[in-house]
């Protein structure tokens, strides 16, 4: 699909999703946005041969094959998956990493088993503070450094997911076949592909991605000081028109997607003014935890010229998205009700 897909890096495969594609509630696994550190493993690894082992902080050290997880009980969750760098060329000043505008985010149906029936099979010591995962995937450059991260135990234990399925099907080799640590709610940094370990500390896992990559900081700080990117930040995107779109006059649909990470999206208002007036949107489609709502709003285009349209989004707690972005070096958790405006022109 790389002739769909806007294709940021070969090696390793960084790839957003198009708009056109955002605009379904689920995005399709071959559309699905790509986002590596390492190498993406040249074929699927035999089943029969694969094995997840758990230890650490454990009371039985566990080595657990893929049949053994399909004969435990099943669980089935949508989960909107966002990078942490994802609208991070939408920012006034520049910031590193990839140049994603939207795409950068995308909503599966994954099948797999709760983490927290593993652990209770291991039996977590009471020392037990964090959990790490790890990968099969090979490392690129010279320095060879495995994408090794790790989560509290709180997290692991009550909405985590590890996902063999994704969207009814097995999980692509592209997204982690056959194993996906998915911390519902949270940015893909805190989703390993390719499981095959996981170990419990006592302490944070300490490392390159934990510690110098996935952190907010300023230019100049040590990242290590930084606050670690965890969940995904309440967001609203607005997927059609396309910006410095020709429309006519008369009644136009607004498309968008609206999301929260953990929390539930409540309310989205919509300016076609450049936000001297809002107007509420309309959900449409499903409703699930830790899911994208998609919602429209029909305007009714009275007035030719030059228009921008905003669109911003209130969880239940009464949480607002910020009207600006809070810029920091890496361009993380990008949410500006102005960075996300368009621009139409109606003729």
């Amino acid at each position: 699909m790389d002739e769909l897909m806007r294709v940021m890096s070969p090696k390793p495969r960084n790839a957003e999703t198009p708009k056109l594609y955002l605009r379904s509630w689920i995005t399709a696994n071959s559309v699905f946005f790509d986002r590596n550190q390492g190498e993406i493993p040249e074929k699927l690894i035999d089943l029969a041969e694969w094995q997840l082992s758990i230890d650490g902080l454990v009371e039985t050290p566990l080595s657990i094959n893929f049949e053994t997880l399909l004969s435990m009980p099943k669980a089935i969750v949508a989960n909107t998956l966002e990078c942490s760098g994802n609208s991070r060329s939408l920012l006034e000043k520049k910031a590193s990493g990839n140049p994603w505008t939207i795409g950068g985010v995308g909503n599966a149906v994954w099948g797999g088993v709760w983490l927290k029936d593993l652990l209770g099979k291991a039996g977590a010591t009471p020392s037990a503070k964090h959990v790490a995962f790890e990968g099969y995937d090979k490392p690129l450059g010279k320095s060879q450094i495995k994408f090794i991260r790790s989560i509290p135990i709180e997290k692991a234990m009550s909405s985590t997911l590890l996902a063999y399925e994704m969207n009814g099907e097995p999980l692509p080799l592209k997204h982690g076949f056959p194993l996906r640590g998915l911390a519902l709610g949270w940015t893909g940094a805190n989703c390993i592909k390719w499981l095959n370990k996981i170990t419990l500390l006592s302490e944070p896992y300490s490392g390159f991605y934990m510690d110098q990559v996935y952190r907010i900081h300023q230019t100049g700080q040590d990242p290590k000081t930084g606050t670690p990117v965890t969940d995904i930040n309440l967001k609203s995107i607005i997927t059609q028109p396309e910006t410095d779109a020709t429309l006519p006059l008369g009644q136009t649909t607004i498309l968008g997607a609206a999301y929260a990470g953990e929390s539930n999206v409540e309310k989205v208002e919509v300016s076609t003014d450049g936000g001297e007036s809002w107007q509420t949107a309309e959900f449409i489609g499903p409703h699930e935890p830790f899911a994208w709502r998609h919602w429209q709003y029909v305007w009714n285009v009275l007035q030719p010229g030059s228009h921008s349209i905003l669109s911003r989004t209130i969880d239940s707690n009464g949480k607002e998205q910020p009207m600006n972005a809070t810029w920091n070096k890496h361009g993380y958790n990008n949410n500006g009700v102005r960075e996300h405006g368009i621009t139409v022109r109606v003729v």
